[in-house]
């Protein structure tokens, strides 16, 4: 009788605990009277929103709270886009928040145009008033009131977090939890809906990883093979230079379908950087008319030829500079001009193949000039 007692006991902690866990938002009371008739749990970041929605006025009284231990190095923001789907768009209007290294809380307002923002405070496009931020606990809280468009109940809005250095924000981490905070919002029914944006954010990291190897590693070192491997025994350097090259334009070819259906919208919603995707069609086409060409080349006896190495090399050391060059636009575009891993870790691949070649390149003259010395001591004798 008493184990089920005990059992039942255990099973009712458990569903109130179940519950509790499910709408911990309801839960809250907040200080000094606040508050709110709707409110819902956010599906990332350990986030809740409240809100009160007033239909006469067309305004909308927010809260954002976030749970975290590590308050004081951490910034945390809410936004809305009314126009757009994405964070940039026609322009997100962001509310951010944060506690500065003497103590005090700051909150204010940052309208976000680029990917490159460091949320500067700045005026939004909408009547915003009573930006303020608190600490409760382990609770960061953030409150606005709003005025929405006329006519608008739904809206697109972001939540994020990140580090702080001193008191300025810094890049919120680009993987995790990070990248499924955006959801469209009725204030009306209290309704959110997750933006799906996990694989096309999945299909970005792939097309970067792809063409960051294929166009802007493997390719460099097939054309080091080319210009230093000429020492190798019999034609291994030959076949060593095509296997890299051809390896790099496959899989940068891969890579590069990807990135045109990212851009054309085909793999969950369609990004921008037209500079980019030019830079890569480009790409595209320049490897395949050194694969041509290559193929297609003169024999060596063949008066031709210098032709067709003055040719081959310049289109391909080209078709390689820009390769890295587009490579840190890709960077750009996905806000990794910072120090973060993925630029440290390329940059010091290739300063290290760049750092190889000089090397090679002093070997090599210094190869040259004792042989024409040689040569020359031989025909003075």
């Amino acid at each position: 009788m008493a184990s089920k007692s005990f059992s039942f006991a255990f099973l009712l902690l458990f569903f109130l605990c179940t519950f509790a866990a499910a709408e911990p938002c309801y839960n809250h009371r907040f200080r000094g009277g606040k508050t709110f008739a709707s409110c819902i749990d956010l599906p990332s970041l350990n986030c809740s929103l409240h809100w009160n929605f007033h239909s006469l006025t067309q305004t909308v009284d927010v809260a954002l709270r976030r749970n975290s231990v590590d308050q004081k190095t951490r910034w945390m923001s809410w936004a809305i886009n009314p126009h757009s789907k994405g964070m940039v768009g026609k322009g997100s209007q962001a509310l951010v928040a944060f506690q500065k290294d003497d103590g005090t809380m700051v909150a204010y307002t940052s309208p976000i145009t680029s990917y490159a923002t460091q949320l500067q405070k700045g005026d939004l496009s909408v009547p915003v008033n009573g930006v303020s931020s608190i600490l409760e606990g382990n609770e960061m809280i953030m409150f606005a009131t709003l005025a929405l468009p006329a006519n608008t109940t739904t809206v697109n809005h972001f939540w994020q977090e990140g580090p702080l250095v001193g008191d300025v924000p810094r890049m919120h981490p680009l993987s995790g939890p990070n990248m499924g905070s955006i959801g469209t919002l009725d204030f009306l029914v209290g309704k959110l809906v997750v933006d799906k944006t996990s694989s096309r954010n999945q299909w970005k990291i792939v097309h970067g990883i792809l063409c960051t190897l294929g166009w802007g590693f493997l390719m460099p070192v097939g054309a080091l093979i080319a210009r230093h491997g000429k020492q190798w025994p019999g034609t291994a350097w030959f076949r060593a230079h095509v296997f890299f090259q051809c390896s790099a334009y496959l899989i940068g070819l891969a890579g590069g379908i990807i990135g045109v259906l990212l851009w054309l919208g085909a793999l969950g919603a369609r990004i921008g950087g037209e500079i980019h995707q030019y830079i890569g069609i480009t790409l595209l086409g320049l490897s395949a008319i050194q694969g041509i060409v290559g193929y297609c080349r003169p024999h060596k006896e063949d008066k031709k030829r210098i032709y067709f190495n003055i040719f081959h090399s310049s289109l391909g050391y080209g078709t390689i500079g820009l390769s890295i060059a587009n490579v840190f636009l890709g960077f750009h575009m996905v806000h990794l001009m910072i120090k973060t891993w993925p630029q440290v870790t390329y940059i010091a691949a290739i300063s290290l193949l760049g750092t190889i070649a000089l090397i090679l390149e002093g070997v090599g003259c210094w190869r040259r000039t004792t042989v024409r010395r040689e040569i020359a001591a031989e025909e003075t004798l």
